[in-house]
């Protein structure tokens, strides 16, 4: 089980939540950090604190940029790489709404090239949907699925062609799981191709307030 965690709510508003991922590193693959819809327009105490704590504990941590489909200026997405840098000493990044198509996959890859240039180790895509081929040799982690528990078990369709990369490369993101589920959705993940996920129990508008806590237990 590794588990890539969107953590989308404020350390000084739920600080066990932070301190829960901080003592579940071997665990996680990551922990997803998005003080404003990216970095926000300054830096965020609460949050180069939980950043810190995270990193020490050997938690990888990602940068929150939003790519809008493909439709956000790169300007503004490598001004959002530069700030998660320098603000909040991030591992790497991810890259969220990012397009799908094979026409956006050259200006992907470029966004890509940027990230690596700015010290970004890791850089995970997330489409929220299986991509055209191509992107899966573009970042370390393709997102497939961002979506509901009962999407995931009516609609959820795998590529073929998805069967030719290990498992590692992939993550499916599922809210609305009932908690006692939560073991029976990892599983499912694994048996459609996708080594890393995070299953939860919320729901929109803002499914990723809480982690995992049936997964990884209570907060120190």
């Amino acid at each position: 089980m590794t588990l890539l965690v969107p953590l989308y709510i404020h350390p000084a508003e739920d600080p066990a939540a932070w301190r829960l991922l901080a003592s579940a590193a071997g665990r996680i693959h990551g922990v997803v950090l998005n003080p404003g819809d990216g970095p926000g327009d300054a830096p965020d105490p609460s949050f180069v604190t939980a950043a810190r704590a995270l990193r020490e504990a050997g938690t990888r941590v990602l940068g929150y940029v939003d790519l809008a489909y493909g439709e956000r200026p790169g300007t503004a997405v490598r001004d959002d790489l530069d700030r998660h840098r320098e603000w909040y000493g991030v591992d790497g990044c991810f890259l969220d709404r990012a397009p799908a198509g094979a026409a956006d996959l050259r200006r992907c890859r470029r966004l890509v090239r940027a990230a690596r240039r700015r010290g970004a180790a890791t850089v995970v895509l997330n489409p929220g949907v299986h991509p055209a081929r191509g992107y899966a040799r573009t970042a370390d982690l393709v997102v497939t699925f961002e979506g509901h528990w009962t999407t995931y078990l009516s609609s959820f369709v795998r590529p073929r062609w998805t069967s030719r990369y290990p498992p590692e490369r992939f993550c499916h993101l599922v809210y609305g799981v009932p908690p006692a589920l939560t073991r029976l959705a990892v599983r499912t993940a694994l048996e459609r191709g996708a080594a890393v996920s995070c299953p939860v129990a919320g729901e929109l508008p803002n499914p990723w307030a809480a982690p995992p806590f049936s997964l990884l237990g209570e907060a120190p």
